[in-house]
C-alpha cells in the first residue's frame, strides 16, 4: 500500500511539530517569545529545512521580528542537538528561520478596509460600493 504523504512531508510535519515545542519549553532566550512555527519546508534530500516563524507580539514594532529570528538563529546549534535526540533521522537538516508575515499583513489589510468603510460612511455611501444609484432608472429606457 503506498503512502499518502512523502517521507519529505512527514519530515517537514515532525520538525514543525517538535521545533513548536521545543521552542516553547526549552529555549529560554527571552527574544523569543510569543512566536509560533507556522509552517517548515524541506529540501528533496533532507539536508535543508526553512522554518517559517510566525510573531504573535502585535504589539511589537514592524521591525521587531529580527530580534526572535536572531534568538533563534542563536539557538539553532541547541535546536538541531535536540531534534536529533527527538528524531530518528540520519542526518538533522540545516535549520533556516525565515518570518512570516502573513498574520501581520492580514492585520494590515484588515485596518485597512475597516478605514475605508468608515470614510465612505462618513461621506453617506452605507454600502461603501455605490449601489443605491447604480440600478435607479427602474427599467425606464
Amino acid at each position: 500500500m503506498a503512502r499518502e504523504f512523502s517521507r519529505k512531508h512527514r519530515v517537514a510535519e515532525e520538525l514543525k511539530r517538535e521545533l513548536g515545542i521545543l521552542i516553547t519549553t526549552e529555549v529560554k532566550d527571552p527574544r523569543v517569545r510569543l512566536v509560533a512555527i507556522t509552517d517548515v519546508e524541506v529540501s528533496q534530500d533532507l539536508k535543508h529545512a526553512k522554518v517559517f516563524v510566525g510573531s504573535f507580539d502585535v504589539t511589537a514594532a514592524t521591525e521587531d521580528p529580527s530580534e526572535a529570528l536572531e534568538g533563534l538563529r542563536a539557538a539553532r546549534g541547541f535546536l538541531k542537538r535536540a531534534l536529533g535526540k527527538r528524531l530518528r533521522l540520519r542526518s538533522m537538516p540545516e535549520l533556516r528561520f525565515i518570518e512570516d508575515t502573513t498574520e501581520r499583513d492580514a492585520q494590515h489589510l484588515s485596518s485597512l478596509i475597516d478605514s475605508a468603510v468608515a470614510e465612505d460612511q462618513r461621506h453617506g455611501d452605507p454600502l461603501g460600493d455605490g449601489a443605491e444609484h447604480a440600478g435607479d432608472d427602474h427599467g425606464t429606457s
